[in-house]
């Protein structure tokens, strides 16, 4: 394992990690922390506690948000609940169940360390929350409910209806308003970052343009906390809103952070299928909602199946095939584990609907069992959603979902502090990799987020800033120089092409190879092919690329440009690291490795490190690796039987 890629995971039993480094980490004085400036880029759920927490502490912090509000985040769009292993239904669950099961989850290929850490701290959280006025789910006595999600043989998934990110976003906003209030924090919205300023080899500072005027400004600090969510629209559709993107930790990593894990991509199970080519996004339909709902196809093939028509299908003839293949979990598999089997089903000619990519999920059996009104009390908004998106009505016809984009796992390399390869240059929430491995479960991200934000970087940036000096490096350095001469030079260049392609004629065509070929499957064959495929159109982006309007207005069509543009890079990295990675494991699925029963089929002696790779300017990234090592859980091949 390269020297560099130092996790600082601390000595002693997994259970006292945490707090004993707590403990041994250096402390910034409560009356210095008002003498270091921290940038926070990004104002979700990590970014947004993040930034709250740093404030409250004493630090002056400067937040950043491409947005025109942090309420317009994309972890508004999280719909089913937040894991937390309080066992209130006295079901077996604890601190090491959650560890075990997110281990086991995302395929062993997670650092035990981080994932025990994420576990522990998941109860503070929902007291938090709570405290906040997050308004969770109660039970007719007023406790806090709980509902199971995929993974998971327990129920700790706390929620609020079907739009939890919602309301834990406003919680965060709340508390990162009040240090607005009080001037700890400084909201810099319809701000975009382009580049990581370096000064000796540390991150002091971001160049930024604002979106509204084209201004491109400096700012200046002690450290850099990026927050700025995954890079599922590499893949154009996905279930991310159309502004989320990879800009800020691509340029990171082209200033030296290194990107861990990049082809461990998430491919939810639970998605409105795709309708058309006019579409521009794709819309999720919780997971929690295969608590109820039944996935089934019929047994013999029925094209162009419609949901009406599937109420006439009799039982014996209908396929519920999570069940049948997974006993145990049932309908409540992992989303990788259920994204393949449909796959799968409608691979076979079973698929149903007008394209026959979809599967049903059913919910008459619940309606039946409960009664209509407790089932609109748990989904109501999400099947209000739905109809409103489909036209039919899942009270009375059943669902049809597919696969679709929507999380990714990879991310900057971090270690144990959430410190990138660059000293000073931190990453939180789904912009690392840290802890899900090569899948997450379902009600994680959300737990990430806030873990990472209120109850980890608050105290592991400090061993940083503790040996700093006060004074801060003035945006009038040389660094600042060279840094907004690169974004410039960068922005310059698209103006300039001046082709006769559209920026969303290339993200689309980015989006086919990618999705077919660093897809639900890969194939080296495949990723061969796709690796010539991406190349070509790197080139004729570079040649051939509309770019309307100049640099210093709002101009929608540039930032899309510059976004697409480092999309393009990160997939060259993208089908680098799912070439390198011959087994099959989580989301990430090789073909050339796969049990007898199709299940994927991980090569430990092989592959049990986490892929780190190097910029290197010339379109072939160096891998460096982390071992992982396994002192506490037992690797096994995963079964949900």
């Amino acid at each position: 394992m390269s020297s560099v890629l130092n996790s600082k995971v601390p000595e002693g039993p997994l259970a006292e990690k945490w707090e004993k480094h707590k403990f041994s980490v250096k402390l910034v004085n409560p009356a210095n922390k008002r003498k270091y400036d921290i940038i926070v880029v990004g104002t979700g759920l990590a970014g947004a506690s993040a930034a709250a927490s740093f404030g409250e502490l004493g630090y002056n912090v400067k937040a950043f948000a491409y947005q025109d509000s942090p309420r317009r985040a994309h972890s508004i769009a999280a719909q089913g609940g937040i894991n937390a292993s309080k066992n209130y239904q006295n079901d077996g669950d604890s601190t090491f169940r959650l560890f075990y099961d997110t281990i086991k989850g995302g395929d062993y290929r997670s650092r035990e360390a981080n994932v025990y850490r994420l576990a522990e701290v998941s109860t503070n959280i929902i007291d938090q929350c709570v405290a906040q006025g997050v308004p969770f789910a109660r039970d007719y006595g007023g406790l806090l409910d709980n509902r199971s999600f995929g993974g998971a043989q327990v129920s700790r998934t706390f929620y609020a209806r079907g739009q939890t990110g919602q309301q834990l976003l406003l919680g965060a906003y709340g508390a990162l308003n009040r240090q607005i209030s009080n001037g700890k924090v400084k909201m810099y919205n319809r701000t975009e970052m382009l580049d990581v300023v370096m000064v000796n080899g540390e991150a002091k500072g971001i160049i930024t343009r604002n979106l509204i005027t084209g201004e491109i400004e400096r700012h200046s600090a002690h450290a850099v906390v990026l927050a700025t969510g995954g890079y599922g629209n590499v893949f154009f559709l996905s279930t991310n809103a159309m502004g989320c993107n990879a800009t800020a930790a691509w340029r990171a990593h082209r200033r030296g952070a290194f990107f861990a894990n990049p082809c461990f991509t998430q491919i939810h199970p639970t998605c409105i299928p795709v309708s058309g080519e006019h579409q521009s996004k794709l819309t999720l339909m919780s997971e929690s909602l295969r608590n109820d709902g039944r996935v089934w196809v019929p047994k013999e093939a029925r094209k162009g199946l419609t949901a009406k028509e599937a109420l006439n299908i009799p039982e014996e003839e209908r396929d519920y095939y999570l069940e049948r293949k997974y006993p145990s979990f049932g309908n409540l598999v992992p989303r990788d584990v259920a994204s393949r089997n449909a796959k799968d089903v409608c691979d076979e000619g079973r698929g149903v609907g007008p394209s026959g990519l979809a599967v049903f999920l059913d919910f008459a059996d619940a309606i039946n069992r409960d009664g209509e009104d407790l089932i609109r009390s748990k989904y109501g908004n999400l099947f209000d959603m739905y109809m409103q998106i489909t036209g039919d009505n899942p009270y009375e016809v059943p669902m049809m979902i597919y696969p679709a984009v929507h999380y990714t796992m990879g991310g900057l390399w971090v270690d144990y502090n959430l410190q990138t390869t660059i000293p000073g240059l931190y990453a939180i929430g789904e912009c690392n990799f840290s802890d899900h491995g090569a899948n997450r479960l379902g009600a994680s991200a959300l737990m990430q987020g806030l873990a990472d934000g209120y109850f980890v970087i608050p105290y592991t940036i400090g061993d940083y800033l503790a040996s700093q000096p006060y004074e801060k490096v003035g945006t009038d350095h040389e660094a600042f120089d060279e840094a907004e001469k690169t974004v410039n030079d960068h922005l310059d260049k698209l103006l300039n092409i001046n082709g006769n392609k559209t920026v969303d004629e290339f993200h689309k065509e980015l989006g086919k190879i990618m999705w077919d070929y660093c897809g639900m499957s890969r194939t080296g064959e495949g990723l061969k092919k796709a690796s010539g495929m991406v190349k070509e159109l790197k080139e004729e982006f570079w040649k051939n690329v509309k770019v309307v309007g100049t640099a210093d207005e709002l101009n929608q069509s540039l930032e899309k440009a510059n976004r697409v543009s480092d999309f393009i890079e990160l997939a060259e990295v993208m089908i680098q690291d799912a070439l390198d990675r011959a087994e099959s494991c989580g989301g990430h699925f090789r073909e050339e490795s796969q049990t007898p029963e199709g299940e994927a089929l991980r090569i430990d002696d092989e592959y049990s490190y986490v892929s780190a790779w190097e910029f290197t300017g010339n379109g072939a990234a160096k891998l460096n690796k982390e071992d992982l090592v396994f002192e506490n859980v037992k690797l096994t091949q995963r079964s949900y039987k």
